[in-house]
């Protein structure tokens, strides 16, 4: 049998390296390759064949999920795995709803990485066991939207640096975006969100239990 092919899209050449370490035992997986640029990643996988993606959702300049939605629409039988420094309750579900077939944080890659793979090569879905249970709850409780669930992807992914007191120098610097780039978002989430500063987002974010 053929190994899997593996891709990983991770801007920290330590942690692609320290992905590369923990797949190097396992037979079934081969990595094929592996980027910090979003583009570089798209086009790799346009051009080959690639079973699972692993994919950071703060890359450099085009978010996560904006690459996510894009790997789906070109190649949509490859898997892919979000690797995230966010928790599952702030961007699990929406990389679900997106496509993705597992996420797992950093944090707990080293435990959680090969029982991800070994699931999602099989045809599984892998998140952790207290987020799927909150998934069914939702389901079976279907809520009135929220208002920052209008929000876009890079939208929400700006608003949670934000309530975490992130400023917005630091913000365009984590995500390769100028500043006044920030400045226009952050004008978009105050209107969507109706409220009138960071201290209102951060109190909403906390209400919200996105942080």
């Amino acid at each position: 049998m053929k190994p899997l092919k593996v891709y990983l899209a991770d801007d920290h050449l330590l942690i692609r390296e320290g992905l590369k370490k923990i797949l190097a035992s396992e037979k079934q997986f081969s990595v094929v390759g592996e980027s910090g640029d979003p583009d570089e990643v798209l086009d790799f996988i346009n051009q080959n064949e690639v079973d699972i993606l692993i994919l950071d959702l703060n890359m450099p300049g085009r978010s996560g999920l904006d690459i996510l939605k894009h790997v789906k629409n070109i190649r949509p039988e490859t898997k892919v795995l979000i690797l995230s420094m966010y928790s599952e309750d702030q961007f699990g579900e929406r990389t679900i709803k997106a496509g993705a077939s597992g996420y797992i944080t950093k944090e707990s890659a080293s435990e959680e990485l090969l029982n991800a793979l070994h699931k999602i090569a099989k045809g599984g879905n892998y998140v952790s066991a207290a987020f799927a249970e909150k998934l069914l709850f939702r389901k079976k409780n279907i809520p009135d939207k929220k208002p920052h669930e209008i929000l876009s992807d890079r939208e929400f992914q700006i608003m949670i640096l934000l309530a975490k007191g992130k400023t917005q120098v630091e913000i365009s610097n984590e995500l390769a975006l100028s500043s006044s780039t920030v400045n226009t978002y952050r004008s978009r989430i105050l209107e969507k969100l109706n409220l009138k500063s960071n201290a209102e987002i951060i109190r909403y974010a906390i209400q919200n239990n996105l942080i």
